[in-house]
């Protein structure tokens, strides 16, 4: 019996293990697509495949008449396997995980955003909102893009993170003793991860700016999203660096809140690692600005961005179920003690 119960502890670490693989896999595969996504905005071939979806003008296996074709149907390529891998971590949750784990439901919910991701870009293709379009409806769908790739990411991040420390496992019961979250926690969170949001859709519009209106020089560049006559996606361009500022505040001011006030050594580590990250990424910005938005430059932002999003999501996850955790621990001490 002892060996029988050896055996299936040792056969469900091995699962757990490569489920613990393959959701970070397919986290790390989606940021990458995210990049390659960015890369054909930037490069001008998101008409590469013309009017059509999910066929790359109209063929199966597109024919490489140009750069732009190639880039976008790379990018098709890669987008199918996104979502084949959502949908593999779909299954495995749900078929490694116990009934109420919290992962199930993350991946529920990655399924759920790699579709939208689907739905958006085929939008895009199908009404022509690409290349050279200059429209409000293109801007907007560039905010809608940009907002389901992040809660995308968030959701991924969050089932990985459940998957690799098993704080998503289902508990017996919820404790009488929960105590609520301090207001300044809960404020300071919610702004953080809310302005994230709102600097993320102002960059997406800012990055679109340079692309269909590049400057030969910074001063031509100010010139041109200060001129009166400029098109809003300039002025956005020159508000996305003072969006970061006020972000940055709130991000930062929650980063500082959470090493105060948490009781979880991980979420205090991931404060100190956002702060890290968003330092690092406004700078980047900075030198993007400073450089006229270069195609690699605009990359590197947008992975910090990324990474800045996911630590951010995963800093407020430990800062919010930190006090879930506390009290259960503090409950037992004394029946401990007592025994």
């Amino acid at each position: 019996m002892a060996t029988t119960s050896h055996t299936d502890a040792e056969v469900h670490l091995r699962r757990r293990k490569k489920l613990v693989r393959l959701a970070w896999a397919v986290l790390g595969y989606n940021v990458a697509v995210v990049l390659w996504g960015a890369f054909v905005r930037a490069s001008g071939s998101g008409a590469g495949c013309g009017r059509h979806w999910p066929l790359c003008n109209g063929e199966v296996v597109p024919q490489p008449k140009s750069v732009a074709t190639i880039i976008e149907a790379t990018h098709r390529a890669t987008s199918g396997v996104a979502v084949i891998g959502v949908l593999a971590l779909l299954v495995a949750a749900f078929v490694g995980l116990p009934r109420g784990h919290r992962a199930r439901r993350g991946a529920v919910y990655s399924t759920v955003f790699i579709f939208g991701e689907a739905l958006v870009g085929a939008g895009l293709v199908l009404f022509e909102l690409v290349a050279h379009d200059a429209s409000m409806k293109r801007g907007l769908s560039m905010v809608l893009h940009l907002s389901n790739t992040f809660l995308l990411l968030a959701a991924l991040a969050l089932t990985a993170w459940w998957v690799t420390t098993e704080d998503g496992a289902p508990s017996p019961a919820k404790s009488s003793q929960d105590a609520p979250r301090p207001l300044l926690l809960r404020g300071a969170l919610g702004l953080a991860l809310g302005s994230v949001l709102v600097l993320g859709a102002s960059g997406a519009v800012a990055a679109l700016g340079d692309t269909l209106f590049p400057a030969s020089s910074l001063r031509e560049g100010l010139a041109q999203d200060l001129s009166p006559m400029a098109h809003v996606f300039l002025r956005l361009r020159v508000l996305h660096p003072v969006i970061a500022l006020g972000a940055g505040v709130t991000v930062l001011g929650a980063a500082g809140v959470v090493r105060s006030v948490s009781t979880s050594a991980r979420a205090r580590r991931f404060a100190r690692l956002v702060t890290i990250l968003y330092v690092v990424q406004f700078a980047a910005g900075l030198l993007n600005l400073s450089l006229l938005a270069p195609v690699v430059m605009q990359l590197v932002h947008l992975l910090l961005a990324d990474a800045t999003w996911i630590a951010l999501v995963l800093m407020s996850w430990e800062a919010w179920t930190a006090r879930d955790r506390v009290p259960a621990a503090a409950a037992s001490e004394p029946a401990t003690a007592s025994s």
